[in-house]
């Protein structure tokens, strides 16, 4: 089959190195020139595990193709995936203007083809708010008039960064919103491949399609800010987070997954996700009380942690806090990206920690294992960034680790504690046992358990 990918970001790109490794013959179109030049040398410009390898094998074999030539890539499609950014503007609206371009790019392609060519059918991969992929049909319509044949369909996607690729070629599951049951066995065809494992293939109406999406990150969202309420609640009383994590998840109705106390969500999809739930509601009428508080509770847990930094340091936050605590610290930061295994940096907690900790005067230092790169462009001289973990420490008053990545869970002590000016550690993950901390002498604050003073 013959496939176009709008937009080779994340969910594109993934989409449609996948696809072609299927035996499709897939074009990666965009519009950044400097993108698409890497892409053809094999560059790959995001960091998820075997991606590049199969982006290089797929290359030689011909069926996978990048270009910045929107007729090119249009013109022989059967089907066409919009993977395009949806960013949140500042009033929590989800920014369409990339998808309305694409659509009418599309539009003008199947006017210049006319009445007799082959229905595409136009799918909409990337996650908009409940409506959007009629209004995108609706108004290539408008454009093209009666004649011109082509289909739409909503087709979201559930990829983890980090594990993206296992999640698309083996996925849980596959959702598809159709209009006719025509497009619905296209769809059929075209995932096969990929469920084989008898994992199923949901076809349903385009409304519940892109709601599917929604609802499945705001409740992922809701287990990790209900986990963190909890640590909190925890905290207040005595009890170990970690303890009662066991005790409550051993309960086959409730499971253990996405419920580990922390920093708070990160990243692309949950902040976006629970948001646009929020603007839904309001937009209906409905006051997504819940979708609130979980977005509430997710932001002022870096709040939070944060108060416990410059609490340790004899400050406070708020009016004039920044007068002491902080003023003249170096803190050192582990982890930059959202989570572990990416170098996507998109609502990290770590950037709201290292900003923070530099307007109250502190000297910022970060290492991250791949999103090194991104950090230096984000934030610029508010944080100086190295190449090696143990460099961040050199004369650090407090170590910060906000991403729970493999190489920080054992780490030299030793050379940790010789390194820093005070052996103090602030883990937003909780990667250390409380008893081995205090017995190496740190000063050691976690989430949802008992303190240490080294």
């Amino acid at each position: 089959m013959k496939l176009t990918m709008v937009g080779t970001g994340y969910v594109g790109l993934v989409t449609g190195v996948c696809f072609a490794n299927t035996g499709n013959d897939v074009t990666c179109l965009d519009v950044d020139q400097k993108k698409i030049d890497k892409l053809k040398r094999g560059v790959c410009p995001i960091y998820e595990p075997g991606l590049e390898e199969m982006m290089e094998h797929n290359g030689k074999a011909g069926r996978l193709t990048y270009t910045l030539d929107k007729k090119a890539a249009y013109r022989d499609a059967e089907m066409i995936f919009i993977c395009v950014g949806t960013p949140t503007g500042e009033n929590g609206q989800t920014d369409l203007k990339y998808v309305f371009a694409a659509a009418d790019d599309i539009a003008e392609m199947l006017k210049e083809l006319g009445p007799d060519q082959k229905t595409k059918v136009v799918v909409m991969k990337s996650t908009v708010p409940v409506g959007t992929t009629m209004a995108v049909r609706d108004r290539i319509r408008a454009k093209v008039g009666p004649s011109i044949p082509f289909k739409v369909a909503d087709n979201p996607e559930f990829l983890k960064e980090g594990a993206a690729i296992e999640d698309f070629m083996k996925p849980d599951r596959v959702v598809v919103g159709v209009e006719d049951e025509s497009v619905g066995e296209v769809f059929k065809q075209l995932y096969d491949p990929f469920v084989r494992n008898g994992h199923p293939i949901y076809l349903m109406d385009v409304p519940s399609a892109e709601m599917v999406k929604y609802c499945a990150n705001n409740f992922l969202a809701t287990k990790i800010s209900f986990i963190n309420e909890m640590a909190n609640l925890c905290e207040a009383y005595g009890a170990d987070i970690n303890r009662v994590r066991e005790g409550m998840c051993s309960d086959k109705r409730i499971g253990n997954a996405f419920l580990y106390p922390g920093l708070g969500y990160g990243g692309s999809c949950f902040p976006k996700d629970t948001l646009a739930c929020i603007m839904m509601g309001d937009k209906a009428g409905i006051e997504a009380k819940l979708s609130k508080a979980v977005h509430d509770v997710n932001q002022k847990q870096r709040d939070r942690f944060f108060d416990k930094i410059v609490a340790h340091f004899g400050g406070k936050t708020g009016i004039g806090g920044g007068a002491a605590g902080l003023q003249g610290k170096k803190i050192a930061f582990w982890g930059i990206a959202f989570k572990p295994k990416t170098d996507d940096i998109r609502e990290a907690p770590a950037l709201t920690l290292i900003r923070k900790a530099n307007s109250y005067g502190a000297t910022c230092v970060g290492y991250d294992p791949v999103a090194n790169e991104n950090a230096r462009a984000e934030l610029g001289p508010v944080a100086m960034i190295v190449d090696n973990m143990y460099d961040a420490l050199k004369d650090a008053d407090a170590l910060v680790i906000s991403t729970d990545w493999d190489e920080f869970k054992s780490p030299d002590f030793e050379r940790v504690r010789s390194l820093m000016k005070s052996p103090v550690v602030f883990d937003g993950r909780n990667l250390y046992r409380i008893a081995d901390m205090a017995k190496r002498g740190f000063t050691y604050v976690s989430v949802g358990r008992a303190g240490v003073k080294g």
